[in-house]
Order: C-alpha cells, then structure tokens, then sequence
C-alpha cells in the first residue's frame, strides 16, 4: 500500500495551495522568482485550474503577484514592508485586546499563561515551528475573543503576509517574546486592559524595538 500524502483528502484547490506554501516556507520558492506553472502542476498530477485558483488565493494574501502575459511572481518582503505590517498588526491586535475585554476572564487568561508555559518548554529545544505556534495560539485567544471577524480576517491575512517564506526571527527571540508575554499577562490579570493594548501595540508590535531580532538574511 502506498503511503498517503499529507495532503490527502483536501480539495484539489487546497492540496496545491498547501504546496506552494510549503515550498515558500522551505525556500524551494524564493521571493523574485518566476513560478514554472507547467512544473508546478505536473508535479502534483494536476492540471493547471486548481493552480490557478490557488494563485489567486496566494494573491489576495500578497505573496505572489499575476503578471499579464508575463506568469506569476513570488513577491518580495522588504524592510519596509515588515514595518508596514507591524504597524497595522500593532493596532489591530491593541485593538482585538480591548474588545476582548468583557469576556478575558480568569480562565481564558490562564489558558494564554499555559500556553505561554508550553511555548517555553518548545523553546527549550529545537522545534521551532512548534515554538512558533505557540506563539500564534497565544494570540489568537485575545484575538478569537474580540468577536471581530472582520478584524480576525485582516491580522490572518498580514500574518500570512509577514510569515509567508519562513519564521523570520533569529535564535534567541523566543525568550524575548516569553518575557513579553509574562509582562501581558500581568497587565491582564490586574484588569489592566487600555495599558495592556498600549503595551501590544507599542512594545510586542513596535518595529523600531524588534527590528534586532527579525533574520536579514531571509528578507529579500
């Protein structure tokens, strides 16, 4: 019997979206590069509808551009687009901190410091990805507990934007962003909520200050 892929049972639309993201993330596709759409789809068996349908997918979340009469670029992430990004993350997740305010009770701020524990003890090893997550699950509790769909929708999509190619943050950063986190909580527990978002959206999210811990070398 053949082993199964892990991209089984998913729609023919999403089994090459998830490919073309894996190839983005494992740098099999670098930003500036042409993507083969001929390579592309019989590499996978396919043929080139699903492709396209997941390029458009990939388009909407800015990592690659369709070019008229020319084919599809993977986009580049400048310096200044990591700034751009920051900016708007800031705010929108300052902002997911207030609405969420009514219902970041005790439990739900537990459930952000276990995580933060379980992100911790990733750190200590060398799964980065599953560090990363951890650090993404954090969020998305304050963020899921906004009740914003539409702001939920905008951070997913800079998020995607931002992480598309790789985790762009040297060794190290997870204890930095451990640390950040402990000092969230703190202000959450107390109730602290305005202080809170304005520690998210000038601290966590400021670029100026995490700018030493973004890898250069992954950004073209």
């Amino acid at each position: 019997m053949t082993k199964k892929s892990k991209y089984s049972f998913r729609s023919r639309k999403n089994v090459m979206y998830d490919f073309l993201k894996d190839s983005m993330h494992k740098g099999e596709l670098r930003p500036g590069e042409m993507i083969d759409l001929d390579q592309t789809a019989k590499k996978l068996g396919m043929s080139k509808t699903p492709l396209r349908e997941a390029l458009i997918m990939l388009e909407a979340e800015g990592l690659v551009s369709l070019l008229p009469w020319r084919g599809v670029v993977v986009n580049k992430l400048t310096l200044k687009d990591i700034k751009d990004i920051y900016q708007i993350i800031g705010v929108l997740e300052s902002a997911a901190i207030i609405f969420a305010a009514p219902r970041l009770n005790k439990h739900e701020i537990m459930k952000m410091e276990k995580i933060n524990d379980e992100m911790i003890e990733a750190s200590g090893g060398d799964d980065c990805d599953l560090s990363f997550e951890k650090y993404m699950d954090f969020q998305n509790v304050y963020i899921k507990l906004a009740d914003n769909q539409s702001l939920e929708d905008m951070l997913g999509v800079l998020k995607k934007r931002l992480y598309g190619f790789s985790v762009p943050f040297i060794k190290g950063w997870e204890k930095i962003a451990v640390a950040e986190h402990k000092e969230l909580l703190n202000f959450l527990y107390q109730g602290q909520f305005e202080k809170a978002a304005d520690y998210q959206r000038n601290k966590i999210w400021n670029f100026n200050i995490q700018i030493q811990y973004i890898v250069k070398d992954l950004i073209i």
